[in-house]
């Protein structure tokens, strides 16, 4: 036998291939990540666990440098490392934000403190974590409105209102941020633009930790919860691991500990939530591969669209889902429509002289062969048209990749959230051809 032609080198090959695939190229030669470990290390925080490194397919993460067991720490950062409204009531911003009325909130005194910081450049005491953040992001807020338009459209009009939400913010804050001239040779309104307010409040947003609320004299009533975590935020997010993580009021340290494995030199993630694709790319900017709390929405429209126009009871059924909560959240997913979807479903398709089951509907009992078939069988229905329709965006998206290469980022990160939710729907698909069987 020839060398390296055995099953022995075959399985050798395929485990170097499978670590080259996870494993990623170790950052900490670059400069800006020695000037975040020796500002770090000016703040009391050294770790010896974690590297920042590129992977495929995430990005800048970090990579274990040691074998990782279940329910050990892996990262305990300093509340000096920490940058929260103590950290910004304690700067040179502190006097401003207490006399000013009404009371800023914690969110517009965080974003007011990145903004300054990253104008003062050199000067800015944050200079090595400021450095190392996105320069741009991908929230839907800051995509290309034409972008926009090719999301799915439950997405697109949350998409719409974080716009909204955002420019308030902006506009609201003007008044505010005018009262800091004083601490500034330039015009504030080229300092506090609208394009650094929006990479401030995505900076919060995307990157923020949870703290126990606290309340400051100083600062609205809106929960004061938020913190940023030089370091510990280039954890990338997976929907397969859990971890315990929270601020220890006893070490003064934020610390995250694994309840999963991790080999030396792969990737550590932490995960964000039980989050499906379509809030991930909301509220962070990204797609998760093969999640399993992903889901493909069902609005009312799409609910009734196969039911016959015929039936006189169809107002009243909406209105028995609507007071009973099933007009929302029905989805499907990896293992086919979900219970809520089925249900709503089955009452829909009640027969005239059935209708008064309505409540043993809503309780998961079955009323007739006849009412489960119905019910699937529109569940097939609207799931192929979903499959239809899934596919003329993703054929969309591809031709304007061709003909708006500037934006072909933007696009191929709304790609992603199309050709997941297609493989949700064919999965769906041939879980219901599967349960339509018992009904011949």
């Amino acid at each position: 036998m020839q060398k390296g032609k055995g099953r022995t080198s075959r399985i050798r090959r395929r485990k170097l291939c499978r670590s080259a695939e996870s494993r990623g190229v170790n950052e900490s030669y670059k400069a800006e990540f020695i000037e975040l470990r020796k500002w770090l290390k000016d703040r009391k925080f050294q770790d010896s666990n974690l590297a920042p490194a590129c992977f495929p397919g995430t990005g800048r993460g970090l990579m274990s440098q040691t074998s990782l067991q279940e329910g050990q720490m892996i990262i305990s950062l300093p509340e000096s490392c920490l940058l929260t409204t103590d950290t910004v009531i304690r700067s040179y911003l502190g006097a401003y934000i207490t006399k000013w009325k009404p009371p800023p909130s914690p969110l517009l005194a965080l974003c007011t403190f990145l903004v300054s910081e990253k104008h003062a450049g050199d000067r800015s005491l944050w200079k090595p974590y400021l450095e190392i953040l996105p320069k741009a992001y991908t929230c839907p807020v800051c995509l290309e409105p034409e972008v926009v338009n090719l999301l799915p459209k439950s997405l697109k009009a949350k998409a719409e209102e974080q716009r909204a939400h955002v420019q308030e913010f902006f506009a609201s804050s003007r008044d505010f941020f005018s009262s800091l001239q004083p601490l500034f040779a330039e015009a504030v309104d080229s300092i506090f633009s609208y394009s650094a307010l929006l990479w401030a409040w995505c900076t919060v947003n995307t990157r923020a930790v949870y703290l126990r609320p606290r309340q400051q004299e100083c600062l609205s009533a809106e929960p004061d919860t938020c913190a940023l975590a030089p370091y510990l935020d280039l954890l990338n997010h997976s929907p397969h691991v859990q971890v315990k993580a929270a601020f220890n009021e006893e070490t003064h340290c934020y610390e995250i500990r694994t309840t999963s494995r991790w080999r030396k030199h792969e990737e550590v993630f932490i995960c964000y939530g039980p989050h499906d694709n379509q809030r991930l790319f909301l509220e962070y900017g990204f797609v998760s591969a093969h999640n399993p709390h992903a889901c493909v929405y069902v609005s009312r429209e799409i609910l009734v669209k196969y039911l016959p126009s015929t039936d006189k009871q169809m107002d009243k059924k909406i209105s028995i889902l609507k007071d009973h909560g099933y007009i929302e959240n029905l989805t499907f997913g990896w293992d086919g429509p979900s219970w809520r979807l089925l249900t709503a479903l089955k009452l829909l398709s009640l027969e005239a002289e059935k209708f008064t089951c309505w409540r043993k509907v809503l309780l998961g009992e079955v009323i007739s062969d006849t009412n489960e078939k119905t019910s699937l069988d529109i569940a097939q229905k609207i799931c192929y048209y979903f499959i239809e329709e899934t596919t003329a965006m993703l054929q969309k998206v591809s031709r304007m990749k061709d003909e708006k290469e500037a934006l072909i980022n933007q696009l191929t990160l709304v790609e992603s959230l199309w050709t997941e939710e297609l493989k949700i729907l064919r999965a769906s698909a041939e879980t219901l051809r599967t349960l339509q069987t018992a009904f011949p």
